[in-house]
């Protein structure tokens, strides 16, 4: 079934820009949202997010009453929910494999929401800006074409997203939004920062920086975090770069990558 708009078919592709254009009720829910003032969460009842990774959970849960992600600059920060029974999912797609972590979305959903006799799936996209290497257009354009192309109904309820999260300062483009939390217990969706990023915030960020695929990192059903196994390649060389500035690095990564064009020639 199609991705709907206050129930009506959403037109793919176009972009942000022409689809809140195309239904005001979007257009008015992101201006209303970057309006916001950031709230600093706090640990007590938090699960934080990092990139490439999800976390679902249910308004009967115990321990955690709110989850969030922030750090977004070209990825986007999905919430998906079921009315019916409350059941949230917020995750942090970078758009490493967008085809796949979509349908992962939808069956953590689901998993909570089989037996639920009423209500609907409603998602919330927010992150990205007006990037020059257009990165936030791209991961934009295949999450919205990959929700439109699950079997269930989705009603798109939030867009702020790239060029409408964008701000300028000094002909430079950057991000209105970096990060949102969401309360499960009240559905409420908010701009928020968030000094502690636990429990296990290096081991987790070491996984994603293995090139790993989305994992689910909440057992909703004992109240536990879940950290699976992963490994990684030794990196060749490494005093030598962490000793090199910025500019280094990207001027040797771009001659590597110039002599890896030619070789394949």
């Amino acid at each position: 079934m199609p991705l709907l708009v206050e129930g009506r078919r959403v037109r793919l592709p176009q972009s942000a820009g022409d689809l809140v254009r195309a239904h005001p009720p979007l257009e008015e829910r992101a201006r209303l949202l970057r309006g916001q003032s950031v709230q600093q969460v706090g640990p007590q009842g938090l699960l934080y997010v990092q990139q490439r990774e999800l976390a679902v959970t249910s308004p009967k849960d115990g321990s955690i009453s709110i989850l969030g992600s922030d750090d977004a600059t070209t990825c986007h920060i999905v919430v998906l929910r079921h009315t019916g029974n409350g059941a949230t999912c917020l995750t942090h797609c970078d758009g490493t494999d967008t085809r796949a972590e979509v349908p992962l979305i939808m069956s953590s959903i689901k998993a909570f929401s089989d037996h639920a006799q009423c209500g609907r799936l409603e998602v919330h996209l927010v992150g990205g800006f007006s990037d020059d290497r257009q990165l936030s257009q791209k991961l934009t354009h295949q999450l919205l074409s990959e929700f439109d192309r699950q079997a269930e109904d989705i009603h798109l309820v939030t867009l702020c997203v790239t060029e409408l999260n964008d701000r300028e300062e000094n002909e430079n483009h950057f991000p209105v939004i970096h990060g949102i939390a969401v309360n499960i217990k009240t559905a409420e969706i908010y701009r928020a920062s968030f000094p502690d990023r636990g429990p296990e915030e290096e081991l987790r960020a070491a996984r994603a920086l293995t090139g790993g695929p989305m994992i689910s990192i909440y057992d909703a059903k004992t109240e536990q975090l879940r950290i699976g196994p992963y490994s990684w390649m030794p990196f060749p060389h490494v005093d030598f770069w962490l000793q090199q500035d910025d500019k280094q690095i990207l001027e040797r990564t771009v001659s590597w990558k110039q002599g890896s064009a030619l070789q394949k020639e």
